[in-house]
């Protein structure tokens, strides 16, 4: 088909005037555009205010006669990250809030399908912006609007009056709450709004005292088709709304209530705003809740937890493997005790990982192992490996029904209950390396691109490679007792060990692996250096097994030696120049190993032998 059969096959898919439709002539949008299908004339990332947070993306869509200018809910990014989602191409708009804000059209996208046997081309038409049919007005620039974005004017003209637009997806029951706002939509510009949020969260009343003031607050989580936020009452606001709330409940809450930049330290949603309640603040409890999901999940396997940055907060699922018992621990800060208790998750990806409750949900906590439990707003930890904690913000929900709950229970029924599963703890210290997924690398290649040869920062790769030899003289040192100290302490010749740190005599050590390793591949060969939590995984023991073998048996420790021999492993390593006796050399620091994971392996090598274009 030529250019112009195929320009003329596109136009013909746009429905045109819809946009004008969308927000100016509901009744028409009803009748003749039930999906609209656009034009995308542009893709912009905005990158994230926040670290860990998602980025967002601006369009422009265009119907041929208008364009106006969009902003992509963060549920529907994937098709952006897929790579379907380009300038040029023709998409299909299945659900989406239409707002004027300071007279500025803006489209917030809630589910959008691309079209993607029309593949991309050129702008179609002279599309015009949208203007109000009553006052031609020109955009203003918003929050949302950019610098430079597409049909974006950087002076200012009058706002026109906000209104209520139409929704596709969210229909209001009530006439009273015409005008529902997206919480993906509220911003600090917005005026005249009105959300339908059901609480996915309801803190505790928690109270503060400090030299000048003293306090209260509760906050509650919001959630809607279009994403979640926080919203917080302070003190009179606290007596005036916190019985009114109820989790799991949907209310009607109007402005006034301000919309301010979210801190992130108190907050583990993916939104750059909160809310603060006023006392003028409209709440009504919402008795038709069928349209709000009940709570968003973004679930992170427990095998990528590996890759995940420490401190990032993520959503996870799995089978319930072990429950533990209630322990306290005391904060050092306060000096109050805590309620405790541990959790053992596993999935169909082969590992476990360990989990921590506290307070009133560990307390009450009453899931019979093999239980599938869900968890929204848990914490990473890198203690072990990779650890998680549940947020106070955060949620559990046991045996939920949700597609990832049935296909998870369906694995485990099937194959899992029989399976064993591997754990983080072999990972030491990822987040040592930044958390990112460092580049892998031959031996050659680490040589050719000299890394770690700079002088100021160090470099971080990872390697996949086959141990051939180690050094057996010195494969361990004395460490202190004392939990996190780790530090060597000293023979006194009186039975006891002293560690200087801690100023404190033990009555024995604890051995830690400080080990070097001769790792090779098919292009050459490294030393590396690696701690206990390395040396655990390549010799399958404790040093101080190991030790006592050295000391009774030295047969079966060189016999654990060989058998430590030929194992590969993929290498996370620090490359960093340093100083011996006087000569510059680079130090290869394994900061973590993970066994070769076959499934992986075999996906990656069809993977390459799919670029040779073998038939």
């Amino acid at each position: 088909m030529g250019d112009f059969a195929m320009a003329d096959a596109a136009r013909s898919q746009i429905t045109q005037g819809a946009l004008d439709a969308i927000f100016n002539d509901p009744d028409r949008l009803q009748r003749d555009f039930p999906v609209p299908v656009c034009q995308c004339l542009q893709v912009k990332t905005l990158a994230s205010t926040n670290e860990g947070q998602p980025e967002r993306y601006r369009l422009v869509l265009s119907d041929v006669s208008n364009f106006v200018q969009s902003m992509l809910a963060t549920q529907a990014n994937h098709v952006v990250r897929d790579g379907k989602l380009k300038k040029g191409c023709f998409v299909r708009l299945k659900s989406y809030q239409a707002n004027s804000v300071k007279g500025k059209k803006i489209l917030i996208i809630l589910d959008i399908e691309v079209i993607e046997s029309l593949e991309e081309m050129d702008k179609i038409g002279e599309p015009v912006a949208l203007t109000d049919k009553e006052v031609d007005v020109e955009p203003a620039n918003t929050t949302i609007a950019g610098n430079g974005f597409y049909g974006n004017k950087v002076h200012q003209q009058p706002a026109a009056q906000d209104r209520p637009l139409p929704s596709r997806s969210a229909p209001t029951s009530s006439s009273s709450h015409a005008n529902i706002y997206p919480i993906e939509g509220l911003s600090p510009y917005a005026h005249k709004w009105t959300i339908k949020a059901r609480v996915s969260h309801k803190s505790d009343i928690r109270t503060w005292h400090k030299q000048n003031s003293e306090g209260k607050l509760f906050s509650v989580n919001l959630l809607d088709e279009s994403g979640e936020i926080k919203a917080t009452g302070f003190n009179e606001q606290c007596d005036q709304f916190y019985e009114l709330f109820q989790e799991g409940s949907v209310y009607y809450i109007s402005n006034p209530c301000r919309v301010q930049l979210a801190k992130k330290q108190f907050s583990n949603l993916p939104n750059d705003y909160e809310l603060t309640f006023e006392r003028d603040t409209v709440i009504e409890k919402c008795e038709d809740a069928t349209e709000v999901p009940q709570v968003r999940y973004n679930f992170t396997n427990i095998f990528a937890l590996q890759e995940i940055e420490k401190d990032s907060t993520i959503d996870v699922i799995g089978v319930l493997k072990d429950v533990a018992e209630v322990t306290q621990i005391v904060s050092r800060t306060t000096q109050k005790p805590f309620d405790k208790r541990e959790l053992t998750l596993v999935d169909d990806s082969g590992y476990s990982v360990r989990l921590t409750i506290w307070g009133k949900t560990a307390t009450a906590f009453d899931a019979s192992p093999e239980a599938i439990v869900a968890f929204k707003g848990t914490k990473v930890g890198d203690f072990g490996g990779r650890s998680l904690s549940l947020l106070s913000s955060g949620s559990m929900a046991i045996d939920p029904d949700i597609p990832e709950a049935h296909k998870l229970k369906g694995w485990y029924d099937s194959q899992g209950r029989m399976d064993s599963f591997a754990s983080h703890s072999n990972m030491a210290g990822a987040g040592a390396a930044g958390g990112q997924k460092d580049p892998l690398k031959t031996v050659a290649q680490v040589k050719e691109e000299q890394l770690g040869m700079s002088s100021e920062n160090p470099d971080y790769f990872s390697t996949k490679g086959t141990i051939v030899y180690i050094k057996q003289d010195t494969f361990s040192y004395p460490a202190c007792l004392s939990e996190g100290c780790n530090k060597k302490v000293t023979d006194m010749g009186d039975g006891t060990w002293r560690c200087e740190k801690c100023d404190i005599n033990h009555p024995k050590p604890e051995h830690r692996y400080i080990m070097s390793l001769n790792v090779n591949d098919h292009t050459g060969q490294l030393w590396l250096s690696c701690f206990d939590d390395v040396g655990r995984l390549v010799m399958g023991m404790t040093a101080d097994q190991l030790m006592e073998l050295k000391e009774n048996d030295t047969a079966l420790m060189e016999k654990a030696f060989e058998e430590a021999n030929c194992k590969t492993f993929t290498f996370k390593i620090r490359a960093k120049m340093d100083s011996f006796q006087d000569q510059q050399r680079v130090r290869y620091q394994v900061m973590g190993a993970n066994p070769i994971n076959f499934t992986v392996e075999a996906h990656k090598l069809a993977d390459l032998i799919k670029l040779y274009n073998i038939d």
